[in-house]
């Protein structure tokens, strides 16, 4: 019974994870912000329709379960926007302490497994972890190109900025580089991104 009392502790800490917003906005809903839980569940199943484009053999049962955790240490560090540099500095600090006592909700053996796909998650060193990054960087960009420069155009983002926060892709997902690099050039044009 203790260890499903630590379940059902570490199931509803995880509600916490809707109240946390985004700097993406949902165009559908009224533009509102979307919150990390929202965005967690898009890009697993984004993993999963896109699989087919990962360069390497990938472990999608992983690689889901990376990105349905990846951002649960953002109830206790809240989200850092991309393009917020200063703050991107102080993150990695804050996220491996909230990861700490978050998956330490859990029973010893499962805490460690969650930590340690979070971790490489974090890391991107491995084929599912490089995928599942992958899929956390395309997102973003997919939602602002479709909500006509979204949080790019309300924060002043450059093209080169997406660019470089996005190159990542050229070595992961060589065919979604391309697509993304058409994508940012249109939003370019189009007065979305700031060109430099």
């Amino acid at each position: 019974m203790e260890n499903l009392n630590q379940h059902i502790n570490f199931i509803m800490e995880l509600d916490r994870l809707k109240a946390v917003q985004r700097r993406c906005r949902i165009k559908c809903d009224d533009n509102r912000f979307e919150n990390s839980a929202e965005h967690s569940w898009h890009i697993a199943l984004m993993a999963q329709v896109l699989s087919v484009y990962a360069d390497e053999p990938v472990n999608l049962d992983r690689v889901v379960t990376m990105l349905l955790i990846h951002d649960i240490v953002e109830i206790d560090a809240g989200d850092t926007f991309a393009f917020d540099m200063a703050g991107q500095e102080s993150t990695a600090e804050v996220e491996a302490k909230a990861a700490d006592r978050i998956f330490g909700l859990l029973p010893e053996p499962q805490a460690k497994s969650y930590r340690a796909l979070w971790q490489e998650f974090e890391e991107a060193q491995t084929a599912d972890g490089r995928f599942a990054k992958a899929m956390d960087r395309l997102l973003p960009l997919l939602q602002n190109c479709r909500n006509e420069g979204g949080s790019w155009l309300e924060h002043g983002v450059s093209r080169s900025q997406v660019i470089k926060r996005n190159e990542y892709l050229k070595g992961s997902v060589p065919r979604l580089w391309d697509y993304a690099v058409q994508e940012i050039d249109q939003a370019t044009d189009k007065g979305w991104l700031v060109k430099d």
